[in-house]
């Protein structure tokens, strides 16, 4: 009589998978052990002993031995806001809240259209342009120059977002011309630009530009970064997207060709829907690292989320609350990450799903 198969229950599997052997136990007990006592720690450190109001500050100074949060109680509004004029700091907010409303409704289906989802992006990033710069629907002009903290990484990620991607579909379709020259002009530019380290574009495109271009096409700083981040992004992009259409079976477009469809309509329909679907992962990526990465313009001056954590705790009166602050800008970084890294799983499994 055949035997019935039965699923192993939870405890079967953790047994399996971390007590099957003597090794596999003391490994799992030691690393266990090490592991209840990181947290043990993290948890009296973050929140049993912490300090949570800046009018406590004093129990800081005099080792409660907890972290103290007083100082994002008394500095939030720098690390969010940067220098932005304290009174129209609700501007910054709404701003930044109608970029993640327009990342919120790309996860919807319904935007999952080239012009929907180019339309819903533009709307967002024009609001979000409109409140902070001002100077229209009666609202008090802010320059950029004092735009900071949360709101203008939030501004340069999606910028280079916006002006990288279409960029980057161009400069794949060029480099897979059937024009040599073209194909590898493109290659020399794409390759040359990957070589070199963001850092220096930036620096290049913010320092050196204006040296070399007349003053009527010099533009404000922010914005000539924007465009040097963009350009390295979409080089970046341009390969992941090549790779995608390399993936794709060479019949689906000479069918198409075959049926008398034009080359943009090739592209369109046929070839780039499939590219990106095959490029899902690598693309995700590639927009977790740029948000990052944007930590970078801090050094050529820009007032983003980390320098303002900087100056959060730049005075004598929160100079010892380095760590808190960090720890702060930390979690801002995490849940933005994390919240793409799980859209893009999201997407994964959907596509996935779909092609079943």
């Amino acid at each position: 009589m055949a035997k019935t198969y039965v699923e192993p229950t939870l405890i079967d599997r953790i047994r399996a998978d971390y007590f099957s052997s003597r090794m596999d136990t003391a490994m799992t007990t030691v690393f266990g052990a090490l592991a209840l006592w990181v947290i043990y720690n993290l948890v009296s450190w973050g929140i049993v002993n912490a300090v949570w109001s800046a009018e406590n500050r004093d129990l800081c100074a005099h080792g409660s031995g907890g972290a103290c949060w007083g100082v994002i109680d008394s500095r939030w509004r720098l690390i969010l806001f940067g220098l932005y004029p304290y009174e129209e700091q609700w501007r910054s907010a709404l701003a930044c809240l109608a970029i993640v409303l327009v990342g919120g409704l790309s996860c919807v289906p319904y935007f999952w259209n080239a012009k929907r989802i180019t339309a819903l992006w533009l709307t967002g990033f024009v609001t979000f342009y409109v409140l902070m710069r001002g100077g229209y629907f009666g609202l008090t002009p802010v320059f950029e120059q004092n735009w900071g903290g949360l709101s203008l990484t939030i501004f340069i990620f999606a910028a280079t977002s916006l002006l990288g991607m279409p960029l980057a579909i161009i400069f794949a379709l060029l480099r897979r011309s059937e024009l040599p020259v073209i194909a590898k002009t493109m290659g020399i530019i794409i390759d040359t630009i990957r070589s070199l380290p963001l850092l220096s574009i930036m620096f290049t495109f913010a320092i050196v530009l204006p040296f070399v271009l007349p003053d009527w096409l010099t533009g404000d700083k922010l914005y000539r970064v924007i465009v040097g981040y963009a350009l390295f992004f979409a080089c970046y992009q341009a390969e992941i997207i090549r790779g995608g259409m390399q993936a794709l079976p060479a019949g689906q477009e000479e069918a198409a060709k075959a049926l008398g469809m034009g080359y943009w309509h090739r592209i369109g329909y046929i070839v780039l829907p499939q590219a990106f679907r095959n490029a899902l992962p690598p693309t995700i990526n590639q927009f977790v690292i740029t948000f990052k990465e944007t930590s970078l313009v801090a050094i050529i001056g820009f007032f983003e989320v980390v320098k303002s954590g900087d100056a959060a705790f730049g005075n004598a009166e929160w100079n010892f609350a380095h760590v808190e602050v960090y720890s702060f800008v930390a979690l801002i970084y995490f849940v933005f990450v994390f919240a793409l890294s799980r859209y893009g799983a999201y997407l994964e499994r959907r596509l996935a799903v779909a092609e079943r």
